[in-house]
């Protein structure tokens, strides 16, 4: 999955950009009525998104894991 990818899904689902720092970018949004933040790091929107990184984000989304198949 592409970094580009995986933040559309986080804006279909609501989340917004709260804040940016360097490369590391943090969404906001709230999933099942808890208030979820999602660090994203990249340097390239068409990046592919390594494996523990995705798991890591999925996990900080609250999201279905089904969303990011």
């Amino acid at each position: 999955m592409k970094f580009r990818e995986f933040v559309r899904i986080l804006d279909t689902h609501g989340f917004t950009l709260d804040r940016e720092r360097g490369s590391h970018k943090q969404f906001k949004g709230i999933v099942g009525g808890r208030m979820r933040l999602v660090t994203v790091d990249y340097d390239q929107a068409g990046d592919d998104i390594p494996k523990r990184n995705l798991a890591s984000m999925v996990r900080q989304s609250g999201l279905p894991k089904k969303l990011f198949r």
